[in-house]
């Protein structure tokens, strides 16, 4: 499942604008934005399958202070 996460965050980065104008355009472009920040953070999530229950794990601090053991502000 993360797998397919990451694969669609990157269809997402190569898919080109389609034809449109205007308010639509942008609307459009701000959709894909959207969609990349949801399917990236998933790719990059870790998951758990523990008793039936799915736990997915997104470590929201910056790279530098993942693993370190501190919590997030």
């Amino acid at each position: 499942m993360i797998e397919r996460f990451r694969g669609r965050a990157q269809a997402v980065r190569r898919r080109g604008l389609p034809p449109l104008e205007g308010v639509e355009r942008q609307r459009f472009k701000e959709q894909a934005e959207l969609d990349y920040m949801d399917f990236a953070m998933l790719g990059d999530a870790t998951a758990d399958l523990v008793g039936g229950v799915l736990t997915i794990r997104i470590d929201l601090r910056p790279p530098e202070r993942r693993g370190d053991g501190s919590a997030a502000s």
